[in-house]
């Protein structure tokens, strides 16, 4: 660790002077005015329906017309083999595009070490002298699409000739060094952190950072590096190291996974070890307290036929430890009930299924960034034997499972739900089972706007006070406290009507904005809030910013909501601002 450490300090003292710039530029640019005339580009909703479509992004189209080339559909018909591949691994700013080309964006450029070529060569699912496949090249934007450095993707036939199809794969980075200073309020708890990370170390897809954070439940440092890319390609490595003021922890990752839907194999082994302070709560508060310290590790290998007729289905087997040592602590606030040690050993089967129908959008969780949904159906269930054969403190069968599928009807009707179930059944006890539904629901009324609608459930049975479900302004009820309400049965329904403007500040963020409406309950079990124990309400109102060209890629939410039927304590309204994933 004590190396890990030195290093990231090594590359902390590097990128001083850019972090400097950075700052800078950032506050630079927040004083120049928007070049007059600028357009954000198509922000339409519908579908985009090809890869091989020009998107209206800062991707440069350098070569010549390719109207006069069939297809990717209509080459691999006749038979095409794959001839050059060029890979165009553009900057992060387009200094072709008079509303990108002055002095900050040059400079940013020019600070930027871009994507190597040979990583993004080892990302294609296709090569040289095969025979062209469309999948293939789909799922390779797909994939490529995944990784935070790039912010666009397009793939191109530029030559046909005698059965030969050259491609030209065009990619554009993203701002990938992050000093960042976060702040955040939610559910009226603030948190922060400090943190220095680069996701693409010296162009190669390394990621590597550390973190210094505050919460409502603790505070302390993260040290993370990772390499999604290493050896093949496709071998994902990854250690991270946790020190905070109720624990530490470490883990660390060795996978190949099933990257594409035509891998054949898959293997992995992952290890870690946590301590942390668990909390029991009640109306919001902590009510009890105990330490945690667990270890767990893993190691598995699958095998699959590959992509068949449209499906794929994968089988996977290996071996599963995890130790749970539970402590009470004369410093914390008793708990009323601790669960038992427990030490569970044994091997492992996983079945997964999976279909390859997958829909290329725009405007649903971001603002005029392309996102892939999955839309076939998909499903996995995995089957353990914890045996006191292996070291377990009993015999146990520990299962679990999940189930998906997505649908889009016409007229902008956007459907996808899942569901999951977990648990453990034993001869001398020890049964706990969870399960939970959920559903997204999107409606495309406009180019700019989308009504959308979610609904989740969940429930406990033969479970203890650890396993309680929580419900406030953490977890969907955004006019409520953190964990305002906790049982054994929990559900959420929430509405929004989202707009997402063509207002492109800077030709750094997206902005957007929603009106809301959140209703929730947590019911059941010991600890359930007896002040204010039925449903929950809220309305509000909420504006959204992307950042569009840096690789941390969030979005702020910074939200103003009302309770409906707050009761004792229960402030009149909630101001929260933090960063999402999603909008």
């Amino acid at each position: 660790m004590q190396k890990i450490l030195t290093s990231l300090g090594c590359i902390a003292a590097r990128y001083t002077l850019c972090c400097m710039v950075c700052c800078g530029f950032l506050l630079g640019l927040m004083r120049e005015p928007a070049a007059a005339g600028a357009k954000a580009g198509n922000s339409s909703a519908a579908p985009v329906t090809s890869s091989s479509a020009s998107e209206q992004s800062p991707v440069t189209q350098k070569s010549a017309t390719t109207s006069n080339i069939p297809s990717f559909a209509e080459l691999e018909a006749t038979g095409a083999v794959i001839g050059q591949i060029q890979i165009d691994n553009q900057n992060i700013f387009d200094l072709n595009d008079p509303r990108e080309n002055n002095f900050l964006f040059r400079l940013a450029n020019k600070l930027h070490i871009r994507t190597r070529e040979d990583t993004l060569r080892r990302s294609l699912l296709f090569k040289s002298g095969e025979p062209l496949s469309l999948q293939l090249i789909e799922e390779t934007e797909r994939l490529l699409r995944n990784n935070r450095y790039l912010y666009s993707v397009h793939i191109e036939a530029t030559n046909y000739q005698d059965g030969v199809v050259d491609i030209k794969v065009t990619t554009r980075d993203t701002w990938t060094l992050d000093p960042g200073i976060s702040l955040s309020r939610q559910g009226g708890a603030n948190s922060s952190s400090v943190s220095l990370k680069e996701y693409n170390l010296l162009g190669t897809g390394i990621a590597l950072g550390i973190n210094r954070s505050s919460s409502v439940d603790r505070k302390g440092t993260e040290a993370t590096i990772a390499n999604n890319h290493a050896f093949d390609g496709w071998t994902i490595m990854e250690y991270r190291h946790r020190n905070f003021d109720d624990g530490k922890g470490q883990s660390a990752r060795v996978e190949r996974p099933f990257y594409a839907l035509d891998t054949r194999w898959a293997a992995g082994i992952s290890a870690s070890s946590n301590e942390i302070i668990e909390s029991i709560y009640n109306n919001g508060n902590v009510v009890g307290q105990y330490r945690r310290q667990s270890e767990s590790g893993q190691v598995y290998g699958g095998m699959s036929k590959g992509l068949i007729n449209g499906w794929v289905q994968r089988y996977s087997a290996g071996l599963r430890y995890q130790n749970d040592a539970y402590l009470t602590d004369p410093s914390l606030p008793p708990p009323g009930f601790v669960p038992p040690d427990k030490k569970l050993a044994g091997p492992f089967v996983r079945y997964e299924i999976l279909q390859n129908d997958y829909a290329k959008l725009k405007n649903r969780n971001l603002i005029e960034r392309t996102e892939y949904f999955s839309l076939g159906f998909n499903a996995s269930v995995d089957l353990e034997r914890a045996s006191t054969s292996f070291g377990s403190t009993q015999d146990l069968w520990i299962y679990s499972g999940a189930v998906g599928n997505g649908h889009l009807y016409p007229g902008g009707h956007n459907l996808l739900w899942s569901g999951y179930a977990r648990g453990q059944y034993g001869a001398n006890g020890g049964d706990h089972q969870v399960m939970g539904v959920a559903g997204k629901y999107y409606y495309v009324q406009d180019r700019h706007g989308v009504l959308f609608a979610s609904i989740a459930a969940d429930t406990v049975t033969s479970g203890d006070q650890s396993d309680e479900l929580l419900i406030g302004g953490d977890s969907g009820l955004r006019g409520y406290p953190l964990r305002y309400q906790s049982g054994v049965h929990r559900a959420l329904i929430s509405v929004e009507k989202r707009e997402y403007t063509d207002w492109y500040p800077f030709r750094l963020f997206r902005v957007g904005g929603a009106v809301f409406v959140d209703s929730g309950r947590a019911w059941g079990g010991v600890n359930q809030n007896t002040a204010n124990p039925g449903w929950l309400s809220d309305v509000g109102i909420g504006l959204r910013i992307l950042s569009d060209r840096s690789a941390f890629g969030n979005i702020l939410h910074i939200d103003l909501t009302f309770p409906i039927n707050g009761g004792p304590g229960i402030k009149s309204h909630q101001f929260s601002f933090k960063t999402k994933i999603s909008f």
